[in-house]
């Protein structure tokens, strides 16, 4: 089945007249992400030279997708908008909110039962409104779009940030806030800031143990995880065409993972066999009627210098496994390097779990890869050393896997084959460990490996691999073995040795699935119920606008030291059950940031109360008491998922203002959506000016105009005061955001 055939048809038969157009106003060549944006503006934005990194621009996007956590909290805001149907297609898929604990079967069962009113709502919802729905099982949002829903050329946005995974099909797919779906869903343009553009020109071809994977733990070391903010990756080349669809989809899947706005590769041989092996054969023959116009110019990959803001060589020949960790995804260490970064930097050298699998690696060529390492496991007498599970990223993976023989190549070695969905990524994961927070060491073929993501414990140390590398090392169980090289002691006594791993792109006897899991819309009328005494959802109302006098003689509310991320900011875990319910998750807010006064978690002094509490509960207390808050945090804040609760729940308790040294782009976004102001400090070092104990007040907010730089005056408790310049980047559409009191509050006055 091809959804959306008749749009995608339309799509194709306008879009190279709409790049042509574009060619011939900008009067250059273009790159493959400037053909995508500039065939993408909508009528708000005329044709014309957009600066990079500096204009705001109005994009006409061609999907919506949402996960169930996120997903919650956009359809709240969409209910209020006053919107009959979603204006483009629009998808729901639940796959964040089963728990992996025993294995796929149990699992499920558990999650069904345990979120039956959240998924009911989700379908009723979806049903509602026009929205596809993808049930509980039927797999990951990422590999079910790639599967059905991406194809070259194309735009979209998703609730979440590695909705990027897309851009293995050619689709320029970001990363948003609930907020900005509801932009596109209630049919108005979808802003961004034009992106910088970073070339990755790929030459050569990978060998032995590297992988696709590599590539980008290879480019998180280059770029760090706030190298790409605000910037396209643009991956070119022979080495890119030698790369598989779905192994360029894992390497623009972990963009997110360097603050990239997306990554995307031009179309080519592999994006034409995997279409066809998906089933959209149609979609597949329009693409090579127009190929030149699903790539960059050639000009611009003869001299990537001259049309990329930043240039980066790999050769993919060279280029070694990589291992990334821990605690940051951008710490890279070759292979080669590894077993000695461990003993030098005293990681914990027992591998306890290996963890393979997600909407990262899960492809059919991925398992192959892995199960290859499984079955000479099993051949050459070898035990399994560690805990070892593996996740599938869809039913249609999962099946075909099954059919094949794979998943019992992994179970023979005592794998643990888990539920379609996100699990222990996320943190949905209910580990077996005998004390809970002691220093121990994890891999996965995951995206993300900040402190306490995947198991709650801050002494895990999470490293990041390919799934070929973390399942030879589930199997060595020693974070000092060398796949490579390094030999093993088997059952018998002998020494043995692991050969390279050997996979298959797609499989030969084609992909099979008895039930995808997909929910059409309804045609008739759909009744959405929302319990009012639920402790899981909770009907929304609109945030009202801040003043002027509220942002004058604010108290600190926290002063994040180090890295924040929207995990410290609202964590996941066992907080995903609240997603829906804005009062609720707003106990978690901030409770992971470490406070820069006494380097301790969810303990910060509240002023009038004279004593030290809870994140949470000092909000409340300022905010029962009439009192403004404002948060002060350092470099990169607010990195990571996308998830809009980062910005929704400060706003909820009253924050209203986070003033930082620098931002992640969607948090900043999120913030801008919910009418807060997100300033940063036009001097880094002013941050160690504030004192826990400061009145705070922010100055010109009541003369608030793009390009001109606020005032923050800091009222010590001793009777000194100081002031300093604060910038923003509010264009005035996003300021009558904050007039307003939140982009949905625009929203809904437009549309009235």
């Amino acid at each position: 089945m091809i959804f959306d055939l008749k749009m995608i048809r339309e799509f194709y038969k306008n879009y190279p007249a709409r790049v042509d157009a574009a060619k011939a106003k900008l009067k250059r060549p273009l790159t493959l992400s400037e053909k995508i944006l500039y065939a993408h503006l909508h009528e708000d934005s005329p044709l014309q030279e957009y600066k990079r990194g500096s204009d705001y621009v109005f994009f006409q996007v061609d999907r919506v997708a949402m996960q169930d956590a996120t997903a919650q909290m956009a359809l709240l805001q969409f209910m209020t908008c006053g919107r009959k149907k979603v204006a483009v297609p629009s998808t729901v898929h639940c796959d964040h909110l089963i728990t992996a604990e025993v294995g796929a079967e149990k699992d499920m069962v558990a999650a069904l039962d345990k979120n039956r009113e959240v998924f009911d709502f989700l379908s009723s919802v979806s049903q509602k409104y026009g929205i596809g729905f993808w049930k509980p099982g039927a797999g990951i949002i990422h590999q079910i779009v790639l599967e059905n829903y991406a194809f070259p050329g194309a735009m979209m946005i998703g609730t979440d940030s590695h909705t990027v995974n897309a851009g293995g099909l050619g689709t320029i797919a970001i990363g948003v806030g609930g907020a900005d779906a509801v932009d596109a869903m209630a049919g108005m343009g979808w802003e961004l800031q034009m992106p910088k553009l970073i070339g990755v020109h790929l030459t050569g071809k990978l060998r032995g143990w590297a992988s696709p994977k590599d590539v980008i733990l290879k480019v998180a070391g280059i770029l760090t995880v706030k190298g790409g903010t605000g910037a396209i990756v643009e991956y070119f080349g022979k080495g890119a065409q030698s790369l598989s669809a779905t192994g360029k989809g894992t390497i623009c899947n972990m963009g997110a993972e360097i603050g990239a706005t997306t990554s995307t590769f031009g179309y080519d041989k592999s994006m034409f066999r995997y279409l066809k092996a998906t089933g959209r054969n149609k979609i597949a023959l329009q693409c090579n009627k127009i190929a030149p116009y699903l790539n960059g110019d050639p000009e611009c990959y003869e001299n990537p210098e001259k049309y990329f803001d930043q240039v980066i060589e790999i050769d993919l020949s060279k280029l070694e496994p990589h291992i990334n960790g821990p605690f940051t995804p951008d710490l890279a260490w070759p292979l080669s390097k590894f077993a000695a970064a461990v003993k030098k930097n005293k990681y914990p050298v027992k591998l306890e779990v290996g963890l393979i699998g997600s909407c990262t690696n899960s492809s059919y060529e991925d398992l192959t890869r892995a199960a290859s390492v499984a079955r000479q496991a099993k051949e050459k007498n070898l035990e399994v050393k560690s805990e070892f599970t593996i996740t599938p990223g869809s039913e249609l993976i999962r099946f075909t896997a099954q059919r094949d023989g794979l998943l019992n190549e992994f179970k023979e070695i005592g794998g643990v084959v888990l539920a379609n969905a996100c699990g222990p990524c996320i943190g949905q994961w209910a580990r077996h460990i005998d004390e809970k927070n002691r220093a121990n060491s994890i891999m996965t073929s995951f995206n993300r490996n900040f402190t306490g993501r995947n198991d709650g414990n801050p002494n895990t140390h999470a490293f990041v691999a390919s799934p070929e590398i973390v399942t030879a090392f589930a199997i060595a169980g020693d974070l000092t073995f060398n796949p490579k090289r390094g030999k093993l002691i088997n059952r018998k006594g002998e020494e043995v040795k692991l050969d390279p791993p050997k996979g298959i792109e797609l499989p030969k006897a084609g992909f099979a699935v008895e039930d995808a899991g997909y929910q059409a819309p309804a045609k008739g009328r759909v009744k959405v119920i929302v319990d009012k005494k639920s402790e899981r959802l909770q009907l929304l109302k609109p945030f009202t606008p801040i003043t002027n006098e509220e942002v004058q003689n604010m108290r600190l509310l926290i002063k994040a030291k180090g890295k924040c991320t929207t995990d410290h900011i609202s964590m996941a875990g066992p907080w995903l059950k609240f997603r829906g319910h804005l009062e609720n998750i707003s106990n978690n807010c901030l409770i992971g940031a470490t406070n820069a006064y006494n380097d301790e978690r969810n303990k910060v002094y509240n002023v009038e109360k004279g004593d030290y509490m809870e994140v949470p509960a000092s909000a409340r207390y300022y905010q029962k008491n009439g009192i403004s808050t404002i948060v002060f945090g350092e470099e990169n804040y607010g990195e990571g998922s996308s998830r809009e609760h980062a910005a929704m729940e400060p706003r909820y308790l009253g924050v209203k203002a986070v003033v930082v040294k620098s931002f992640a782009r969607i948090h900043q976004t999120n913030l801008k959506k919910q009418g807060m102001l997100a300033l940063t400090f036009a001097n880094p070092a002013d941050y160690d000016k504030i004192r826990q104990d400061d009145k705070v007040s922010i100055l010109g907010f009541d003369k608030f105009a793009p390009g001109k730089a606020l005032q923050i005056r800091l009222d010590h408790a001793d009777g000194s005061s100081e002031t300093f310049d604060v910038n923003h980047t509010y264009n005035q559409a996003q300021i009558d955001w904050v007039k307003a009191g939140s982009a949905l509050n625009k929203i809904r006055e437009s549309l009235k």
